[in-house]
């Protein structure tokens, strides 16, 4: 099945036309993890999924696709740009946007701050890893 030209149709690469929902508007200028956060509401109020986004599901979930994110790299030299076609970065894209859903949801039903959280954890890892000591090396803090 071929998707129409319409406005709200897009074409995937196995042939399915799925048509964009009215609620789900394309971004304009800035969007922020906010509005995110707000689209997302919607979506899951106009389906009464919230019932079933408990933090332990919404983890799980996202567990789930981030191992889905790594399955198109498995078996790759390194994963890089000229080793991917277009529709295996294209189904990339869509699983990095799964694994920033289910994060962003899960941060929303635990009240957390997902800006402020990587901002405090990137400050812990700078006490953890001095650059004067870890420059070019790998390893985990706790194995030096």
């Amino acid at each position: 099945m071929s998707a129409s030209n319409d406005a709200g149709a897009f074409r995937m690469t196995d042939e399915l036309a799925l048509s964009v929902p009215p609620t789900t508007p394309e971004p304009q200028g800035a969007f922020s993890l906010g509005d995110l956060r707000d689209q997302l509401r919607v979506f899951v109020a106009e389906r009464d999924w919230a019932q079933f986004h408990t933090p332990k599901n919404l983890a799980s979930a996202l567990s789930v696709e981030a191992a889905e994110l790594l399955e198109p790299f498995q078996w790759l030299h390194s994963g890089s740009t000229e080793e991917l076609s277009a529709a295996t970065r294209t189904a990339i894209r869509h699983e990095m946007a799964d694994v920033l859903t289910y994060l962003v949801m899960l941060a929303d039903r635990l009240d957390v701050d997902l800006l402020a959280a990587a901002q405090e954890k990137i400050s812990l890892n700078a006490l953890k890893y001095p650059v004067m000591q870890v420059r070019g090396d790998a390893r985990k803090y706790s194995d030096y």
